[in-house]
């Protein structure tokens, strides 16, 4: 086996041998504390442009099957493990996570101290990295690393969104009409809308307001997604038409876009809140819900204005975690609910949206 780099954009860098593709790549570096979920975690599409360092020592201990991906194919820009699993132990297992990521092309490095990385990124904050497979020399590296966009100002979302619509249904009965706006939309959503009884039909992320009221659903959902949400210009101008029009759902980015078209503020987090062991703390119900989170930007809870009442709040740094408002019927959270993977604490979210919509039929 070869030697393999990874370069951070402040000149630490970390020599351990290739994972998956041979080759290079480059993206916003990042963390995830979650022991499971690693195949759920590659393939959501939250992560598109960002190189995913895994705090758990061993990746792949179950292998990789059909049947727990979140998109039609792996989102990462690059993976990091401290070691991953040759042999696979679990019976629905189809492949190693080795074999996984070379069949994609996704380049990863392995044999490194990710707690080291872990901690650089938590004391520095989130950067830009490159790994290579190809080439040790650190100058040129930097040189081509130096090139790649800051996070900040990039609109992700109409990268990984679908480029038609299409309509998700496994044949169970239908008793709401939903139309989701697609900025990266993971599978177990639409599992968890589905399982509500919501037919869903999945629309692409700059598809304009007058089309999505066409369709005449009887609840909107906004997705999850990457990038930053400010830059998402047309799905924010998108949703403060849909307000007060239908009732609105929104997870992740979906959250950070309807903040924004309420007028409130979004803001980058140091190093992001990713994992499946997150604090929230419902603001209703006194309840602390352990949640799966996956996000790098925030919104700014004093920034809020009068017709949105803070819901949730993370307990861990105190960030806003969910809104709803008073005179439309509209409300986001900015965990995930749907928890592929995490804990199932917050499913509930899923029958707000289904009530509320009631509510409005009524």
């Amino acid at each position: 086996m070869g030697k393999a780099i990874l370069l951070l954009d402040d000149g630490r860098y970390f020599i351990g041998k290739p994972l998956g593709a041979e080759g290079e790549t480059i993206g916003e570096v990042c963390f995830n504390t979650g022991m499971t979920g690693y195949q759920e975690i590659l393939t959501d599409p939250s992560y598109c442009r960002q190189i995913v360092t895994m705090t758990a020592p061993h990746i792949g201990n179950y292998g990789v099957n059909p049947n727990d991906i979140e998109s039609n194919k792996i989102q990462v820009a690059g993976f990091v493990v401290k070691e991953s699993t040759k042999t696979p132990s679990n019976w629905q297992s189809t492949k190693s996570i080795d074999s996984y990521l070379k069949e994609q092309d996704i380049v990863g490095i392995q044999d490194v101290d990710t707690r080291a990385i872990t901690r650089h990124i938590r004391d520095q904050g989130a950067m830009n990295a490159i790994i290579s497979t190809i080439d040790s020399d650190l100058e040129s590296l930097k040189k081509r690393l130096a090139k790649a966009p800051n996070m900040c100002g990039l609109d992700l979302a109409k990268e990984v969104t679908t480029p038609k619509r299409y309509v998700w249904s496994k044949g169970r009965e239908v008793k709401y009409k939903v139309a989701a706006i697609d900025y990266g939309i993971k599978h177990n959503i639409l599992r968890q809308l589905e399982g509500h009884g919501c037919g869903v039909t999945i629309f692409p992320a700059q598809t304009p307001a007058s089309k999505v009221l066409e369709f005449n659903p009887d609840g909107i959902f906004l997705s999850n997604g990457p990038g930053d949400p400010a830059a998402v210009s047309y799905g924010i101008e998108s949703v403060k038409t849909l307000l007060g029009e239908k009732p609105i759902f929104g997870i992740c980015l979906g959250h950070q876009i309807l903040a924004l078209a309420l007028r409130a503020k979004t803001f980058k987090l140091k190093f992001g809140h990713r994992g499946i062991n997150h604090p929230v703390k419902n603001l209703k119900t006194g309840a602390v819900e352990i949640t799966s989170q996956n996000h790098g930007f925030a919104v700014e809870l004093d920034t809020l204005p009068k017709n949105i009442i803070p819901t949730h709040i993370n307990l861990n740094d105190n960030t806003l975690e969910g809104i709803c408002c008073r005179d439309v019927p509209a409300f986001s959270v900015q965990y995930h609910p749907e928890s592929s993977p995490g804990p199932h604490d917050s499913r509930y979210l899923f029958k707000q949206f289904t009530e509320l919509m009631d509510a409005e039929k009524n």
